[in-house]
């Protein structure tokens, strides 16, 4: 069966607001009573979590028929969010809308489109900038603007991840969104 996880990903957020935001979001939700704001062992990959409060299912799509088994992991600071597995297909330009395609019919991976992109992501992860020049258009785009397949990835200093709960509505992750200031987020979501 395996564990389950639905990230939102503020794409705006900067290293230096991710903190104060993180704390009007999970303020927002402890008063909805979407989580509880205690810490407990309740996430996968973090020491602690925020387990689901008594308002849980106003935040998910469907007839609920169990209760999320585990909690909320808020992450600050820089993060390369991933789904997995599969799912990564290509990537998009955004100056010249190109599709590169990162797999091949077999879902082999194309080591040489492939390339730039890990380079790009290890930069990122290290520095916070790295850009990756599109096969296309030859323009250097940051990486984070690029789009993924599936959203896939996204590069950011701040996300909410939710471990084992059934669907998140998307009028949930809106209402998220606007105790970030509007801005831009992404949905991550994928299976270990």
């Amino acid at each position: 069966m395996g564990d389950h996880f639905q990230t939102i990903v503020d794409l705006d957020a900067t290293a230096a607001d991710a903190e104060p935001l993180a704390r009007r979001v999970l303020a927002g939700l402890v008063e909805e009573g979407i989580v509880l704001a205690d810490w407990t062992d309740c996430v996968l990959g973090r020491p602690l979590g925020h387990p689901p409060g008594p308002n849980w299912s106003r935040s998910v799509a469907g007839k609920v028929t169990r209760d999320p088994c585990d909690g909320l992991a808020v992450h600050v600071g820089r993060k390369v969010f991933h789904g997995c597995p599969g799912g990564l297909e290509a990537a998009v330009c955004p100056r010249c809308s190109t599709t590169t395609r990162l797999v091949d019919d077999e879902w082999a991976m194309i080591n040489e489109a492939w390339a730039p992109f890990v380079d790009a992501i290890g930069t990122w992860h290290a520095t916070g900038a790295a850009r990756v020049r599109c096969p296309a258009c030859a323009r250097r785009v940051p990486l984070r603007d690029w789009a993924w397949t599936d959203d896939y990835f996204a590069f950011a200093h701040l996300g909410f991840e939710f471990w084992n709960w059934p669907e998140l509505t998307a009028e949930f992750r809106s209402r998220v969104a606007g105790l970030l200031d509007g801005h831009r987020t992404t949905f991550v979501r994928g299976k270990i």
